[in-house]
């Protein structure tokens, strides 16, 4: 249980900066791959208890459902290695769901934006917190996949 709620800790932080930033540090996600590859390689098995063969395809996986996002510049490098990172901690079912899961929210935001924020008629301004690099203008993604990671942590665990 404190495995998961490290992982959703570190999931929260890696959201939140992406929802603020636009970006998500290499410290958060190369630095969480790292010490998930470390640990997998440590124990013989993924911080939430899979064989380390499961989070081996979990990886796979994960490169798979992204690289081509990214080299369409659909992802940003940031999510595939937020999703690499959780492969390397968790097993296929669990990035398969979050992957999915995340689609799901994106599209229900997506539904609810285009029928409520119309009628609420607000112009609102969004402020870049750094200050010497350009906001970019695509919704951030790891909120998403933070959303499709808890209804999968919801519906396996």
């Amino acid at each position: 249980m404190i495995q998961l709620a490290v992982v959703l800790l570190w999931f929260v932080a890696c959201s939140i900066q992406d929802l603020l930033q636009r970006h998500i540090s290499n410290l958060l996600t190369a630095g969480g791959a790292a010490l998930a590859f470390l640990y997998m390689l440590w124990t013989g098995h993924t911080w939430l208890g899979a064989s380390a063969a499961e989070g081996g395809w979990a990886l796979l996986i994960a490169l798979v459902l992204t690289l081509p996002g990214y080299a369409l510049k659909k992802l940003g490098a940031g999510d595939v290695k937020l999703l690499m990172a959780l492969a390397l901690a968790t097993d296929r079912p669990t990035i398969l769901g979050t992957v999915i899961g995340a689609g799901i929210c994106s599209g229900i935001w997506w539904f609810i934006a285009s029928k409520i924020l119309p009628s609420i008629n607000q112009r609102v301004n969004t402020h870049s917190f750094a200050k010497c690099v350009p906001e970019s203008k695509k919704l951030p993604f790891a909120p998403f996949l933070f959303g499709g990671f808890t209804l999968t942590m919801a519906l396996l665990r």
